[in-house]
């Protein structure tokens, strides 16, 4: 919105420094403090407003030392990251950018399928919150959004390398290179470990022309709907312990942030040999916000927690790390780069499976995990699970060791995902 009107005054106004609106890491950096700034202060009277409606999380027994203690600790707190996630965006982003549009839609959406989950769960005392059909009806719905638009929409195109001869291939000048490349709509994405760091859905359909391409665009939006839903409900899975989910997503959006960055900027996405997508730089902006938010978020959700993000803030955060991925072409990185997410959905799977088999044919369910997610089964295994070399006889591992380590192996996998880049 700023940016727009202070477009328009320099038609009108010579106004100084107004110019440097016209810079994506200036507005990025306004955006981070500024969501910082709505964090830390608005959040404080988000959560006395929450306590004074004694909106407090249900927490279930599960047997871990010092759970309890938690009864009644505000939740929906996720109220406070969207907030400030969409309150800097809208100030500082090109509302004109299809990405941006997406991405907003992305954090409303999910965020409201996870407040009215948490207004089912605390004003109606319904513990089940909405049905997991309901969640999976919105997620899908999400998916069918994001990707039908990046199919339809004209200005969502890939800048490809091509032959001088192939038809409306442009000259493009990058320092003292001059290379021919062609702006067009395709289901290419990036791959880690192939030969030239690039993948094309249509290379899963038989034939040719129209039909191969059709077909691309049909698996595309299938397996954007798959990892919105994945990615949605691996992050609330996650988000079981003082300020896990908040780190990890931390993390995980910086990543992304410097992707985008690269892919939006034709001089680095071309030294880097990476793909170059037109107008995506424009989404730093949203994640500068994003990370402005969650580090804001953090102040209070830190052990011990002042506040829960609930429903309404973990959904929200899995779809928009998945809705940004699939628009600058990094979807298939994300079983490495949020590998914590898919470990803590995997560990549920599999106790739930192993279970029911074990029940059907013994008589008695049996568990491998001690407790899922994955996170919990540290807190009940403790130091006997890792630390048994070291401390005798049994303690629980505090959350904040089991926090602190999920985020280092968070960072791991971040390093991991962008050398992967490079290895071919």
């Amino acid at each position: 919105m700023i940016y727009h009107i202070f477009t328009y005054l320099r038609k009108i106004f010579d106004i100084p420094g107004s110019g440097m609106l016209n810079f994506i890491s200036f507005r990025a950096a306004l955006a981070m403090i500024f969501s910082l700034t709505v964090a830390l202060f608005a959040g404080k009277r988000i959560i006395r407003m929450l306590q004074r409606r004694q909106i407090g999380d249900e927490i279930r027994d599960l047997g871990i030392e010092g759970q309890m203690n938690k009864k009644g600790t505000p939740t929906m707190g996720g109220i406070i990251i969207l907030l400030s996630i969409l309150i800097p965006v809208l100030l500082f982003a090109r509302l004109d950018n299809v990405y941006l549009l997406l991405m907003i839609t992305a954090t409303v959406w999910l965020g409201m399928i996870g407040f009215i989950d948490d207004y089912i769960k605390v004003f109606r005392k319904n513990k089940k919150g909405l049905s997991g059909k309901s969640k999976i009806i919105g997620q899908v719905g999400l998916g069918i959004i994001v990707g039908c638009t990046l199919f339809l929409n004209d200005r969502v195109v890939v800048r490809e390398k091509v032959e001088p001869h192939t038809p409306d291939a442009q000259l493009t000048t990058i320092g003292d290179q001059k290379i021919w490349s062609k702006e067009s709509k395709s289901t290419i994405t990036t791959i880690p470990f192939f030969k030239d760091n690039e993948f094309n859905y249509d290379m899963l359909m038989p034939g040719e022309g129209k039909t191969k391409e059709m077909g691309g665009w049909i698996i595309f939006v299938l397996a954007t709907i798959i990892i919105i839903t994945a990615v949605s409900n691996g992050a609330n899975l996650t988000d079981g312990i003082d300020g896990l989910l908040t780190g990890i997503s931390i993390v995980i959006g910086t990543t992304l942030g410097i992707f985008a960055y690269l892919s939006g900027n034709i001089i680095y996405a071309d030294y880097l040999n990476i793909m170059y997508i037109p107008s995506t730089g424009e989404l730093v902006v949203f994640m500068a916000a994003f990370i402005g938010a969650l580090i804001g978020f953090l102040w209070y959700n830190s052990f011990p927690a002042q506040v829960f993000m609930g429903d309404t803030g973990s959904l929200a955060l899995g779809g928009i790390i998945a809705v940004f991925a699939i628009i600058i072409r990094k979807e298939l990185l994300i079983p490495v780069l949020c590998g914590i997410f898919f470990v803590e959905s995997l560990s549920v799977i599999v106790q739930v499976s192993y279970f029911k088999y074990t029940k059907k044919r013994y008589g008695t369910g049996k568990r491998i995990f001690k407790m899922t997610p994955l996170h919990h089964h540290y807190q009940k295994a403790g130091n006997s699970g890792i630390d048994a070399h070291i401390q005798r006889p049994f303690q629980p591992l505090p959350e904040s060791k089991i926090t602190i380590r999920f985020w280092i192996i968070a960072i791991l996998l971040a390093v991991i995902t962008v050398v992967t880049l490079k290895i071919r």
